[in-house]
């Protein structure tokens, strides 16, 4: 079929992946079709890039009607490319195309259901308007169903690891329900609606903004601490790593290896953020004690680990994307990694949000600046000890342990530079105050 009337749907897409890059749709496909009034079809679609010539594919269901949808105009992708040219409607923004999708789970080949949950398949749908790289669509208060856009063949790692922590009875995460699978493509994952969920992020940034209304009192003493909440996730996080090391296959890497990768990226990451040359050396060093560790026991890891991949319901911590970090290919996020790479993530969100907070607060009164970094640090130095030390179990941190932590959390800090210099210029001195603090012993 001719796809090219996709390119521009593509191109105003929050989850399209290639914004700002100049694309051409070179192939297209039906994977299958589903219902009819509307009738569904879900295309996988190829786009190449002109810098450098590399593809990928994303998944684009599309509703398609005989007659225009007046209360679907905002969701218009364009005319079926065929002798009907029929209106072709984004479909998760469809609730009639969604139903198609929900009630296929109960009979529908390719879309698998785990025994253990009565699926209301008569439930309405309506597209989460909270997603960025994928779209997720609740259907009452009984399931969401995320579709992946950008697939690549193979095993999605939400999928697998969602799957072995809901079999294995884990609290921590939202119990997967089921899943769509065409060919070698797994393309969404259905499973419990979190109903009381409230997003880890937001609450941090509350905690933080109660902390900043009480500027003579240390965070102990603000009812919004959050300090117990941290703990709380630490021993999530800790017992979703057991679970892990007992479901997946455990094995170890060089530490030289470790110590290379991060390396590399950091020498990439001064190419982009000169201003973290002046650290480049104190990093280095603290790398090469990874360098000096031997074999480093590596597992399955979450792999983009923060407050923002966290919910926290009236049953406790929720766990959530499983996906691994979005800018690497599918193949090296299901590898296994050290657990400390997912501490370190969650050790710098702790230092992220109060410095956030404060960035939102625009402020000339140099004696309130100052008051507010003096209280944001204190706020990160709390969570982060809290959290570390639930972790741990109340164990210390171990030589080797400490190494790999230290430069799990530099590694990071010298991404989120190169992140925030791309998409968030005036956050920038977030990380690389981090990279400074982190590095200073060395210096």
């Amino acid at each position: 079929m001719t796809a090219s009337f996709l390119a521009p749907f593509l191109e105003r897409s929050r989850w399209f992946g290639g914004k700002g890059r100049t694309f051409a749709v070179t192939g297209s496909r039906e994977l299958l079709r589903l219902g009819s009034d509307p009738e569904l079809v879900l295309l996988l679609v190829e786009v190449t890039y002109d810098d450098g010539g590399d593809r990928e594919l994303y998944q684009v269901p599309l509703a398609l009607y005989d007659e225009p949808q007046d209360r679907l105009e905002h969701a218009l992708v364009g005319r079926w490319p065929d002798e009907t040219g029929r209106p072709a409607y984004d479909a998760p923004q469809d609730r009639a195309a969604t139903a198609h999708l929900l009630r296929a789970f109960g009979n529908r080949p390719g879309f698998v259901r785990l025994p253990g949950h009565d699926l209301d398949l008569d439930a309405v749908g309506s597209l989460f308007s909270g997603e960025q790289s994928n779209s997720s669509v609740l259907f009452g208060e009984d399931s969401v169903l995320k579709l992946f856009r950008k697939v690549t063949p193979g095993e999605n790692p939400d999928i697998t690891t969602h799957r072995v922590l809901t079999e294995a009875g884990s609290p921590h995460v939202a119990q997967l329900y089921g899943w769509i699978e065409v060919e070698d493509l797994q393309l969404g994952m259905l499973q419990q609606f979190l109903r009381t969920a409230s997003d880890g992020w937001d609450l941090a940034l509350a905690s933080v903004r109660d902390l900043f209304a009480e500027a003579d009192l240390h965070a102990e003493e603000v009812g919004g601490d959050f300090a117990s909440e941290a703990a709380r996730l630490g021993s999530a996080l800790a017992e979703v790593h057991a679970q892990l090391a007992e479901s997946f296959p455990t094995t170890s890497l060089p530490g030289a290896d470790l110590a290379a990768g991060m390396t590399e990226r950091l020498a990439a990451a001064v190419e982009v953020v000169p201003e973290l040359a002046a650290h480049a050396d104190a990093a280095r060093e603290v790398f090469a004690t990874v360098a000096a560790l031997g074999e480093v026991p590596v597992q399955r890891v979450h792999g983009d680990l923060h407050l923002g991949q966290t919910l926290r319901t009236v049953l406790g911590w929720k766990l959530v994307d499983f996906e691994g970090e979005p800018a690497k290919p599918l193949a090296e996020r299901v590898l296994p990694d050290s657990p400390w790479r997912d501490v370190a993530g969650m050790l710098r969100s702790f230092d992220y949000a109060p410095h956030a907070v404060a960035e939102s607060m625009p402020e000339e009164d140099p004696d309130v600046l100052h008051q507010r970094g003096v209280r944001a640090d204190e706020w990160a130095r709390r969570n982060r000890k809290a959290f570390l030390a639930a972790y741990l179990g109340g164990q210390p941190l171990w030589p080797a342990a400490r190494a790999l932590l230290t430069s799990y959390v530099i590694d990071k800090a010298v991404y989120e530079c190169v992140y925030e210099a791309r998409n968030r210029p005036t956050w920038l001195p977030i990380p690389l105050a981090g990279v400074a603090r982190l590095t200073a012993r060395r210096s």
